[in-house]
């Protein structure tokens, strides 16, 4: 990869981190507020929730430290989410299945950006992929631990399918067109949107039978 676009995939990497942390952060927040915890427990859970994948991305990866240890952008806007949430709850409230619908996003933006950040540290295709959805639902594991429910990775509509079909247009994309930044839009997009029609028909996949 030349080093102009090597350069540019880094701050389009470092644009999405700082955009799907605001709106994991947010579901985080929303769902802190919804399960009565105090202020404390709000921000915890809002930071909790946009930064526990990436974290974990960038230790596997050997990005350390953490970006989100190491830039203050992502723990001041994790906490500025949190804090909107909880003074402004009714607001966001009102929108339909808030949770959900900023938890879709979340998920787009940081698989891609998870598939990118791996790529640019030399990851396999395969690794990038997997790197990309665990970024992706890091976020919304840590989050529902935190509030003792099972994981909505493992019960929700086509959640880390969306993740994964997101990264791999990403990552495929990109070894096959010259440019990353085409395919990394289409593949959040398709994240985003098999994640949303999920929701919205019911799409889950098989669950085994018991008598």
């Amino acid at each position: 990869m030349p080093l102009d676009q090597r350069v540019l995939v880094t701050e389009s990497v470092r644009l999405l981190d700082l955009v799907g942390t605001f709106v994991f952060a947010l579901s985080g927040a929303i769902a802190g507020v919804q399960n009565r915890l105090d202020l404390f427990g709000v921000l915890v859970l809002s930071f909790a929730a946009a930064t526990a994948g990436g974290i974990v991305r960038d230790v596997l990866i050997g990005a350390v430290p953490p970006a989100a240890i190491q830039d203050w952008r992502y723990l001041a806007l994790s906490l500025t989410a949190g804090l909107v949430t909880f003074f402004w709850h009714p607001l966001i409230a009102k929108m339909k299945s808030p949770v959900q619908i900023f938890d879709a996003f979340g998920l787009g933006l940081f698989a891609i950006a998870g598939a990118a950040k791996a790529t640019s540290f030399h990851l396999e295709p395969g690794g990038a992929i997997l790197m990309g959805i665990l970024t992706g639902i890091g976020g919304g594991v840590a989050r529902d631990l935190l509030v003792s429910q099972v994981p909505t990775v493992f019960t929700a509509e086509l959640y880390a399918v969306a993740a994964l079909a997101g990264a791999a247009v990403a990552v495929i994309g990109g070894i096959i067109f010259p440019s990353y930044i085409p395919a990394a839009t289409l593949g959040g997009i398709i994240c985003v949107a098999l994640r949303l029609m999920a929701i919205r028909n019911g799409w889950k996949l098989p669950v085994a039978k018991r008598r």
